[in-house]
């Protein structure tokens, strides 16, 4: 009897990762290539469990297993997080996504490719624009319209409309074929044109760049920090005062009204927290899907679950700022003003933040405030001054301050 393949846990990588395994698969990419352009980061809640494993079994978001990795961990990093090596074995074949037949792999792709073909690469919708120039430039070649697709296992991937644009292209030019590609348009160039070389015997072209066209994207604000840190309250001036100006939308998410709501039922205990971190974030993503705001100030205790929620809003196409509400604990402490620090000493309070359960500080917040000695004008001026650096906000938009 052939011996059973040994179970290992499971992990669902983030949209992007999951697009580079499967150009790995298809061929795109290769094991050498995995050196400088792709990496399966585990997360430190979940290092010692795979390590401990000799491995982990890769699934899509639907649960899917399609590729199982073993070995021991190339490296260790500081917040506890580890890297895998990758040589893939694979297993099945992730979940079907929206236009699957087109997702074919570079030797598939060789058969259609006729000599002389010109290959275009497509990281927008075309417009009628583009076909004017396309014949214009290519004469009579043939084309195949290479669609950057990524992320493609998102629910909602913006890709889609570039896959439609490039199918009615075709038949407008009644010439051409096309191929959908998972991988990111925003992707580091040097992956880029690694992938795209792949399927482009020949000549590759790309469209021309459209003019910048003022816009506002999505945002998630996330403030983390300890439990009497302050972010409650500054998140709270944060939206009254963008409220107040009137430019823009915003819903605050804050952590006890969700836990009032959304979580209802929910434990404090590790997983639930992540449960209720990670709806808090789905229903932040949704909203910045849509160019609202959505301010969040959950405690958030976890790197890798800020690091989930991080994912889903760029999945969504939403802007995601950090605040580091960074006021020590002693401080946090000393305020206690709903008594909770005093209950969890007492052991009334199991897995408290900061007490009997970890907090992860966050080495990529984009803005760091302790409230320590400082009036809550100070720290909202600081956060609306960041919006303003992002883009997300203009001095007009919001109210001043009394003095």
């Amino acid at each position: 009897m052939t011996a059973a393949t040994p179970s290992l846990p499971q992990f669902c990588p983030p949209p992007d990762v999951l697009d580079d395994l499967e150009l790995m698969r298809a061929g795109a990419l290769t094991v050498q290539d995995g050196d400088r352009l792709v990496s399966v980061h585990i997360p430190a809640h979940f290092a010692d469990e795979i390590t401990a494993s000799g491995g982990v079994e890769i699934v899509d978001p639907e649960g899917v297993p399609f590729a199982r990795l073993t070995g021991n961990a190339e490296a260790r990093h500081d917040d506890g997080c580890i890297t895998l090596p990758l040589d893939p074995e694979w297993t099945g074949r992730p979940s079907p996504r929206t236009f699957e037949r087109y997702y074919v792999a570079p030797a598939v792709n060789a058969a259609e490719v006729e000599p002389g073909t010109v290959s275009v690469v497509v990281d927008r919708p075309l417009r009628t624009d583009d076909l004017l120039d396309l014949a214009a430039t290519t004469g009579k070649r043939p084309l195949q319209f290479l669609v950057l697709a990524g992320p493609s296992h998102s629910a909602h991937s913006p890709a889609v409309a570039s896959i439609r644009s490039a199918l009615d292209a075709v038949s407008r030019l009644r010439r051409g074929h096309v191929v959908a590609i998972p991988l990111d348009p925003r992707s580091p160039a040097a992956k880029r044109e690694r992938v795209v070389s792949a399927y482009a015997p020949g000549e590759v072209v790309a469209l021309t760049p459209l003019p910048t066209e003022p816009r506002r994207h999505g945002l998630v604000l996330f403030f983390t920090g300890l439990s009497g840190s302050g972010k409650s309250t500054i998140a709270r001036s944060v939206r009254d005062l963008i409220l107040e100006g009137g430019e823009r939308t915003v819903t605050l998410l804050d952590g006890d009204l969700v836990r009032r709501h959304l979580s209802a039922g929910l434990s404090f205990s590790a997983a639930d927290r992540e449960t209720n971190i990670r709806r808090i974030g789905w229903v932040g993503a949704e909203i910045s899907r849509h160019g609202g705001v959505a301010i969040c100030s959950p405690i958030a205790p976890f790197g890798a679950t800020r690091d989930a929620v991080r994912n889903m809003v760029a999945d969504a196409g939403g802007d995601f700022l950090l605040v580091h509400v960074a006021t020590p604990l002693a401080e946090c402490e000393r305020r206690d003003r709903k008594g909770l620090y005093a209950k969890a000493r007492r052991g009334e309070i199991p897995e408290f933040t900061g007490i009997s359960s970890p907090y992860e500080e966050p080495t990529d917040a984009d803005l760091v405030i302790d409230t320590t000695g400082k009036t809550i004008e100070q720290a909202v001026d600081a956060v609306l001054a960041l919006l303003r650096t992002r883009g997300h906000l203009t001095k007009e938009e919001i109210l001043e301050w009394s003095i």
